[in-house]
């Protein structure tokens, strides 16, 4: 591109925004060029981890779910391109799909630097500084499951029948299978854990969902015409996706819990108090993202036949 094009460029870009390009420019005369550690601003990065121990392996399940959390936010960025997109195509939506399912096939196979890289008599030892912490207070991971599927999906298995489309959010949101993991369904009452949780996200949650209430993936997909639904490469792309969160990602956790939590034959319980078996397990809940697309018999073996 020659200079006077690039100089028009640059002045059409600036005068849209109701900008002086002369003193952008300008501007570029004082400015330091970037260097790779403050681009990543790595300092701040390695200085975010603040074991509560000095048992040294804690420092690992802590960076382990930070990087989890940059990896969260990569699939909801991947998300919201298909969520705000103005012509959908299987193309697109194919090519998005699989990213989310390639950061979510490196958290399953990250597992095993906490089941294989921590020490479990450490592990045991500071985990108890953890409480009443709970990995399910991931309010991402809570998001990212919002922005793909329809609420319903995403109830507590055994209350499914008793709510539809018309149940008020608040209702539903009571009814989360989620809830299960600190919440006594006879009496009503919440532990700490999931209180403290709703405290901080459960108006963030509510503003987030209506947005994607009918722009989740599913609802995204089912507005597609008849000829982009049946395209083969987007049902095994959305199959593949729902597949490796909802069952390869939840085992791979639920194998590590089980690894530091089954002592001696006895089950300990989570730092968050939740009754993590069956709240973790596919098997019970059953959750599936896409059930359409799913035959009668796999969504009835969901859990069961694990590879």
């Amino acid at each position: 591109m020659s200079d006077s094009n690039l100089t028009n460029k640059l002045k059409e870009k600036y005068e849209a925004i109701d900008q002086d390009l002369e003193t952008h420019l300008e501007g570029l005369l004082h400015s330091k060029p970037i260097n790779y550690w403050d681009y990543i601003h790595t300092d701040t990065l390695l200085n975010l981890q603040i074991p509560r121990t000095d048992f040294p392996d804690e420092m690992v399940f802590i960076m382990y779910h930070q990087i989890s959390e940059l990896l969260f936010k990569m699939v909801l960025s991947e998300i919201t391109q298909v969520a705000e997109a103005k012509d959908l195509t299987p193309e697109l939506f194919t090519d998005k799909i699989m990213r989310v399912s390639r950061y979510f096939d490196v958290l399953t196979s990250s597992f095993s630097i906490m089941k294989d890289g921590m020490d479990i008599e450490q592990y045991n030892k500071f985990r108890t500084t953890l409480t009443p912490a709970s990995g399910f207070q991931s309010a991402q991971y809570r998001k990212i499951e919002f922005a793909s599927t329809e609420l319903i999906n995403l109830i507590d298995r055994r209350f499914r029948d008793t709510i539809d489309r018309n149940t008020s959010y608040e209702h539903a949101f009571e009814h989360l299978y989620w809830q299960a993991a600190g919440k006594d369904f006879v009496t009503g009452k919440k532990s700490y854990t999931l209180t403290v949780f709703e405290q901080k996200y459960k108006s963030e949650f509510i503003n987030f969902t209506r947005f994607y209430k009918s722009n989740n993936l599913w609802s995204k997909f089912k507005l597609l015409p008849k000829s982009a639904q049946e395209n083969k490469a987007l049902v095994k792309a959305m199959r593949h996706y729902d597949y490796t969160v909802n069952i390869k990602w939840v085992m791979a956790h639920y194998r590590t819990a089980n690894h530091y939590l089954n002592i001696g034959g006895e089950t300990a319980e989570a730092t968050g108090g939740s009754e993590w078996v069956k709240y973790m397990h596919p098997k019970y809940q059953k959750r599936i993202f896409f059930p359409e697309l799913w035959t009668e018999t796999e969504k009835e073996a969901w859990g069961t036949n694990i590879e």
